[in-house]
């Protein structure tokens, strides 16, 4: 396993393996890695040829009052898990090479990113889908991995794909979970014993929502209701949103039908956490 500082270097290297008719894997991550990254790495790994993880904390995603300094980081444990799962290349640009002094020029997708979390973290994705286009040209890959627990994201990311006419395969994939259905998360390990508890109410919820749907209710404005009833009355937990969408618009949905996402983005104690399921409902 190599790793790659350098931008041009990591373009080299990418032209170099595609010359030589090797698929490109790759895995965008900003470390502290847990199982939920890992499952995205080892399918990289199944069907590639190459594997490129990056690991780089993206500042333009984060909010003025949000966690960039105080978000984990644990590299020396981030590569030996790498390592263990046979991961050709890790890319670890510095924040400075990636946004260099006179750095001016954004991507921004205008459909779907000022609902749910766009709501609340305003210019959030105008970061991601920046520093996700950006990669992509450093990375040059085949193939990008991205997990469903950040649903939002990954349909922005697909529509940006799809508009930009990158040469690129989303692969999207299942969310990963703790014991208990809490997803995993970096941010987990701000939870205490008694928040993590509390948290599982995010997964319960969604399953209640999910049987509520599956015994036929179609009104998405009473199951929202009743979302929002079952996390407030947990003490621990604040809620942001809890919304059912269509997966092709990101737009609530009054009428449940379709390709749809039941969204939730909750607080447990001062840790924000976000939760997703898809489903196809005729």
């Amino acid at each position: 396993m190599e790793i790659i500082k350098e931008i041009e270097k990591m373009q080299q290297i990418s032209r170099e393996e595609a010359a030589a008719k090797k698929s490109i894997g790759f895995v965008p991550t900003m470390g502290y890695l847990h199982e939920g990254h890992l499952k995205l790495v080892e399918k990289a790994v199944d069907e590639n040829d190459i594997t490129v993880v990056s690991v780089f904390v993206n500042p333009t995603q984060f909010g003025p009052e949000e966690d960039y300094d105080e978000y984990p980081r644990d590299l020396e444990r981030d590569l030996s898990l790498l390592r263990e799962r046979k991961v050709d290349y890790v890319f670890y640009p510095a924040v400075e090479d990636v946004y260099p002094e006179g750095y001016a020029t954004y991507v921004q997708v205008e459909k779907g990113t000022d609902v749910l979390c766009g709501r609340s973290r305003p210019n959030h994705f105008k970061g991601v889908t920046t520093i996700v286009s950006k990669l992509f040209n450093m990375v040059i890959p085949h193939r990008a991995y991205f997990g469903k627990k950040d649903g939002q994201q990954l349909l922005i990311i697909r529509q940006m794909v799809r508009d930009l006419n990158m040469d690129i395969e989303i692969v999207a994939c299942p969310t990963v979970r703790e014991e208990g259905g809490l997803a995993m998360s970096s941010r987990n390990k701000y939870l205490s014993s008694k928040e993590r508890e509390a948290a599982l109410v995010i997964n319960r919820t969604l399953e209640k929502a999910c049987s509520w749907i599956e015994e036929g209710e179609r009104d998405g404005w009473e199951i929202k209701k009743a979302m929002e009833r079952e996390i407030k009355a947990e003490p621990l937990a604040t809620i942001d949103y809890a919304s059912i969408v269509s997966r092709e618009t990101l737009q609530e949905l009054g009428v449940i039908k379709g390709p749809i996402m039941i969204a939730i983005a909750a607080y447990i104690g001062s840790t924000r956490l976000i939760d997703n399921v898809w489903l196809e409902v005729t």
